[in-house]
């Protein structure tokens, strides 16, 4: 099947177009990537949203997403009648919007915050929705008028994505392989192999160990910027990795009982990485990483050992990782499509192992029309049947650690501005290291 850029569509090219839409009738997601496709069947979700001072209805929401859709053409793809690349009709949009009055903010975002599965439950329409709640009698005390939320299918849009979108810039993918670096013949062969191997595997574990559905909580919560860099600076290390260590070490619980792992946390992180080759997805700037985080109950001792195997991890070549996981996608995408019933909805719900995923998205700074108005703290996350999520969405002023959990999780949250707490108040001798995030100094 020959592969069309997210931004190929944004132009006049007639012949381009038609051949989108000659691709997209006979399928709706037939210009997915195949990590496109791995997201979109196992309905995995995002979600944006923050407060504004502006009162928005019907009108001023359409018109926001009619912006959406001109910087980030992808949101035009992946559903029956989709046109790639052209603005919505008017009933497209009426029906993707929705606009509700409030007596109060209370429990907002996270009264919002679910799996978004009505996205998926009905495929004549756009796979993402924007709402807006409108404060009753104007704004309140800080000024908010209303609070806006975006939801879409993560095979649309990542988090770089979204932080593109809240400066009012393009966020058209185009073609984000690097055709000229090419891996050597060695590692994809190696790579191929090893990701058809753990397609077969997982394929059969999923369907015999995959747990039943759990209950799952999503909660929020926002830190100042200033307090995370002060601390990491007083420890000595990354303040991505202070961030790590406070959401695992509050969450898995100290003492003798441990809510994930009495020995080692499994993770998986996501970075973006400049050094791309051609064996990269078409579609997404992420690349995901694995760590096993050694629990230590001594939370100095372990956030400096969570630092230093990160330090460890990014100092390897990761493309023979990244290669793996892009051929099992596409393993798993043969495999459905030569036997539509694999690999199940067992499968989907199979975690292999990892306790928990650490997103940290590219910082959200308001800038331009599209986010004329918007109040920090920003909330950006995700959700996926199998995995519990922590996404970190730094701001100018804030950091908002989002989460997407086994209910039995979500009562550990608030333990997190607690160890915050304590360890800013520790005598802690320092190591003269002074470490700068480049993804976090943005």
């Amino acid at each position: 099947m020959k592969s069309f850029s997210s931004s190929s569509f944004a132009n006049d090219h007639a012949e381009i177009l038609d051949l989108a839409l000659a691709a997209v009738n006979k399928h709706p997601q037939a210009l997915f990537t195949d990590f496109q496709w791995f997201l979109y069947e196992a309905r995995d979700t995002v979600f944006f949203t923050a407060f504004s001072r502006n009162a928005f209805d019907k009108d001023s929401l359409g018109n926001l997403v009619a912006d959406m859709v001109a910087l980030a053409p992808q949101l035009s793809h992946g559903f029956v009648g989709a046109r790639p690349g052209q603005p919505f009709p008017k009933h497209l949009l009426d029906a993707i919007t929705h606009v509700e009055e409030v007596d109060s903010f209370d429990g907002y975002p996270d009264r919002w915050l679910g799996k978004s599965e009505d996205i998926f439950a009905q495929d004549d329409l756009p796979l993402f929705r924007v709402q807006a709640a409108v404060l009753r009698g104007g704004p309140d005390a800080e000024g908010r008028a209303s609070i806006i939320q975006v939801r879409s299918s993560h095979a649309l849009l990542e988090g770089s994505d979204s932080a593109l979108l809240t400066r009012s810039a393009s966020a058209g993918h185009g073609v984000m392989s690097d055709k000229s670096n090419k891996v050597g013949l060695k590692a994809r062969i190696a790579g191929t192999l090893r990701g058809w191997g753990m397609t077969f595997m997982y394929v059969t574990l999923a369907n015999l160990l995959a747990p039943p559905e759990k209950p799952w909580g999503f909660k929020t919560l926002a830190l100042k910027r200033h307090r995370l860099r002060l601390l990491a600076n007083k420890l000595g290390v990354r303040q991505r990795s202070l961030m790590f260590a406070l959401v695992t070490h509050a969450l898995n619980g100290e003492g003798a009982e441990k809510h994930m792992s009495k020995k080692v946390i499994g993770a998986a992180y996501t970075m973006l990485d400049g050094k791309r080759h051609d064996a990269d997805d078409d579609f997404f700037r992420v690349r995901a990483l694995e760590a096993k985080f050694e629990v230590l109950d001594d939370f100095v001792a372990y956030v400096r050992k969570v630092d230093a195997t990160i330090d460890t991890i990014e100092r390897k070549d990761i493309t023979k990782f990244q290669v793996m996981m892009n051929s099992m996608f596409k393993a798993l995408r043969s495999l459905n499509k030569a036997l539509p019933f694999l690999p199940g909805r067992r499968f989907w719900r199979f975690n292999g192992g990892i306790h928990v995923v650490l997103t940290l998205v590219p910082p959200h700074r308001t800038y331009g029309p599209m986010t004329h108005g918007m109040i920090e703290p920003i909330f950006c996350g995700a959700w996926h049947p199998a995995a519990n999520i922590c996404t970190f969405c730094p701001g100018r002023e804030y950091v908002t650690l989002n989460f997407t959990m086994e209910t039995r999780h979500i009562a550990n949250v608030d333990k997190i501005e607690a160890l915050l707490a304590k360890v800013e108040a520790m005598d802690i001798a320092p190591t003269g290291k002074l470490i700068t995030d480049e993804d976090e100094s943005a």
